[in-house]
């Protein structure tokens, strides 16, 4: 037996044990026994720590929480769905996987239940709806932001140059050559650059394409024409401008010419050393700006929202890091049923919200008048990171009455992420079903981001573009749209 395997092992035996120890306290007055399995966080947490002991007094539940690490988690997910052996509560991502063992009725439907608990019930709709399979609700968000994108740009650059956030693909252009051909930082090299790409820059929701594309007009991964048909983003006028955008970019050396092999981490070294101007992101400018005045002691980050000619546009995103589902096989009437929502409920009580978010009071933070503040970062992301980053909670968006103290920069930064959710252009394919996506999505995903790339390295024009996109078409791409198509008509 492997060690991974033995592992595993163990951890069901502990998994079983502690359910089987759970059937009479589910109907004693004692604190129920709950097993819950969550992806690891930094170093696994002692089961005795005071933020979790808290917890356990508060829910009134004898929590045993069993922590798999994340590059590990959706293999061993698998093998404990596959053996029966699950815990009473248990994250899930959103899957192929996954949602084949939702249909296969092994974990409790809650769709009509969520309206019977305060906290859960006064969740937007938009969060469920964006888990759910054909039309049921089978967990609890793990909440994040649904509109993250947002631009960081140095000011004090912009400023200088007599120039504003950009609008339009022609603004995004000047800003971005200015940036990397008139010596911004003055030292008399060229040696800065507008905007870098890392080889992630038209993957996935934080794709660069996608969101710039998407402030410009165009649709968030997929569309929807006057017939009904699906089409993907890829053959929008707008996203094609913005590829013919970045072509020419490349064209004259305005982003980084190793964009398609360097990594995110390497990018990361430019901007926060001070040679990298303006960049799409969902992270936090103030992070960019504590770390670049270290450098820099002069620079100025700001902020500002993705917008283009129509105004603020966002592409959403899933809103959710998983879901927290409850096996039929553990959690077998629907009395313990209730137990198990009612102890998630009470984690978005306010007492619960502190806990999660910022620990213990005198150990983690302090209160300083209307606001509360960190007493040792360290010790915060070493022993309150793994609960908040695990745990359903919606920060200070929700039931939390002392808001953490923040810079200007990062108040703002957080204002506009929470504004964004009035401007989401919603990607409409998000729950939909295809056979197609599900055994060759990969496959044919790879077809059109080397496509992307080729193209806007100048290696193939633009009728070698539209012959990769038939050939996806071809491949596959037809029939999947059909597949979303027909899902989404069973929704309605």
């Amino acid at each position: 037996m492997t060690a991974v395997m033995a592992m595993l092992a163990g951890m069901m035996v502990v998994t079983a044990c502690g359910d089987k120890s759970g059937g009479s306290g589910a109907d004693g007055d004692g604190p129920y026994p709950l097993t819950l399995v969550v992806n690891q966080v930094g170093e696994i947490p002692d089961p005795n720590n005071p933020i979790e002991e808290k917890i356990r007094e508060y829910t009134n539940t004898d929590l045993r929480i069993q922590w798999i690490p994340y590059s590990a988690y959706d293999e061993k997910v698998n093998v404990m769905v596959a053996s029966n052996e699950l815990p009473k509560l248990i994250k899930l991502n959103y899957s192929p996987t996954t949602i084949s063992s939702l249909e296969a009725d092994l974990f409790w439907d809650i769709t009509d239940q969520l309206k019977n608990y305060p906290n859960l019930a006064a969740q937007p709709q938009a969060y469920y709806d964006n888990i759910s399979v054909n039309g049921k609700v089978y967990g609890i968000p793990l909440f994040r932001d649904m509109g993250r994108a947002i631009v960081s740009y140095r000011k004090d650059w912009l400023d200088a140059a007599g120039l504003k956030e950009p609008v339009t693909l022609d603004d995004w252009y000047e800003i971005i050559r200015y940036s990397t051909e008139e010596d911004p930082d003055g030292n008399g090299k060229r040696d800065t650059y507008g905007m870098m790409l890392d080889k992630g820059y038209n993957q996935g929701t934080a794709s660069t394409l996608t969101r710039l594309a998407v402030s410009q007009g165009a649709p968030n991964k997929w569309g929807i024409d006057d017939q009904g048909d699906f089409y993907p983003e890829f053959e929008s006028e707008q996203f094609f401008e913005v590829m013919k955008l970045f072509r020419k970019l490349y064209e004259e050396k305005l982003i980084n010419q190793d964009f398609a092999v360097v990594d995110s981490s390497e990018l990361n070294k430019v901007y926060e050393s001070g040679r990298a101007n303006i960049r799409i992101s969902g992270g936090n400018g103030q992070s960019l700006q504590t770390k670049l005045e270290k450098v820099v002691p002069e620079a100025v980050v700001d902020v500002s929202p993705l917008q283009g000619p129509e105004g603020i546009r966002v592409p959403g995103e899933s809103g959710n890091t998983g879901f927290l589902a409850i096996p039929k096989s553990t959690v077998k009437s629907e009395e313990e049923l209730a137990k198990v929502l009612t102890f998630v409920d009470k984690l978005l009580d306010p007492e619960m919200v502190n806990v999660i978010n910022k620990g213990i009071e005198g150990v983690h933070y302090k209160v300083e008048g209307d606001y509360t503040e960190t007493i040792d970062a360290d010790k915060d992301a070493q022993e309150v990171k793994p609960y908040r980053d695990t745990l359903p909670q919606r920060g200070d968006l929700y039931n939390m009455e002392k808001k953490p103290k923040g810079t200007e920069l990062f108040n703002k930064n957080k204002k506009i992420v929470f504004e964004n959710e009035k401007y989401i252009v919603p990607n409409p394919a998000l729950t939909l079903k295809s056979t197609t996506y599900n055994e060759r999505g990969g496959e044919l995903e790879q077809i059109i981001t080397d496509a992307q790339t080729k193209f806007i390295m100048g290696q193939i024009d633009e009728a070698g573009w539209k012959a990769e996109v038939e050939r996806w078409r071809k491949s596959g791409g037809d029939q999947m749209a059909a597949e979303y198509k027909e899902s989404y008509a069973n929704q309605e």
